[in-house]
């Protein structure tokens, strides 16, 4: 098996980007296409079809320890507890350190890649932290992150030598998850995101344009077209850098909306990534008492 999955690293390792590019600030859902010739169009999508020839030859061939559904993965049972071994994407700063904190506190193994010596010698002061050098858009770093790994958390976002990661770094994770045995993933997008555009006013929206529409692309990704994965999306309302008020919820009203702490919303991510109630669901983090609205304006999810 570690032969196998060795064999299949190096593969990945060596095709070339995916072909999906960002889409035009005009679009939602669109894909831009660059320009050139057919052969190298063509070339982008026979390696794109080997690639998601492996995976599933590698899933195939691999042994669960549960009955699997009829869709094909794993059955979802008694998940706390099982993860041994934890990938975070983003957690260099911001609600990423906060989760990678509240991971290692739970004596779990937290991978994470970050893009400075500065950060992965901040984030491995913390016991059972090793992190790696890389860059999320890089497909190859990725993959190396998540190889060995139960369950991944993203949190990426921000724009990296004028492209956006919330996308292109998602994709990497996304993509690939599923063939180096990634049981679980949490994404975390935002308050604006797919359908809860109109949760937000639209000069807002109008503002966090090139965030959201990659954001909402990352999320289409992983709904529609890798749906053999166990996944909750997270999307956390305006974030505000203070203590913890514990009073923050997660709730599947696409219309709720608001402000949140970081610490709330790592806290939430956590409880989301162990939850068996929230498989394949979509969620929005908030905290009422910001706002002094009263605890019933929005029904908290079932977690």
């Amino acid at each position: 098996m570690g032969m196998h999955r060795a064999v299949l690293l190096a593969v990945f390792a060596a095709l070339p980007a995916a072909s999906a590019f960002l889409a035009p600030a005009h679009s939602v859902l669109g894909f831009a296409r660059r320009s050139a010739s057919n052969v190298q169009a063509g070339s982008r999508q026979a390696s794109r079809g080997i690639r998601l020839g492996l995976r599933m030859d590698a899933q195939d061939t691999r042994t669960f320890d549960g009955d699997m559904t009829d869709a094909g993965r794993r059955e979802l049972k008694d998940l706390e507890g099982q993860w041994k071994k934890i990938c975070v994407l983003g957690g260099s700063k911001g609600v990423g350190r906060e989760i990678v904190k509240l991971l290692a506190a739970r004596d779990v193994e937290v991978i994470a890649l970050v893009r400075r010596e500065e950060s992965k010698t901040e984030l491995e002061s913390i016991k059972g932290v090793k992190c790696v050098l890389g860059n999320a858009m890089e497909a190859a770093d990725v993959i190396g992150v998540l190889d060995g790994c139960d369950a991944c958390v993203s949190t990426l976002g921000g724009e990296s030598d004028g492209v956006r990661v919330d996308y292109k770094g998602n994709m990497n994770a996304i993509e690939n998850a599923g063939i180096l045995g990634v049981t679980r993933m949490i994404l975390v997008t935002s308050i604006g995101s797919g359908d809860s555009k109109d949760a937000i006013p639209a000069a807002v929206y109008d503002t966090l344009k090139s965030a959201l529409v990659d954001k909402t692309k990352a999320e289409n990704l992983l709904i529609k077209y890798y749906t053999n994965t166990d996944y909750t999306i997270v999307r956390p309302g305006g974030l505000i850098s203070a203590p913890s008020t514990g009073k923050a919820i997660l709730t599947e009203d696409k219309m709720a909306s608001g402000a949140i702490h970081r610490s709330d919303v790592a806290k939430l991510v956590v409880d989301a990534l162990y939850s068996k109630k929230l498989t394949k669901k979509i969620v929005t983090a908030i905290d009422p008492s910001l706002a002094n609205a009263p605890a019933t304006a929005y029904k908290p999810a079932d977690v």
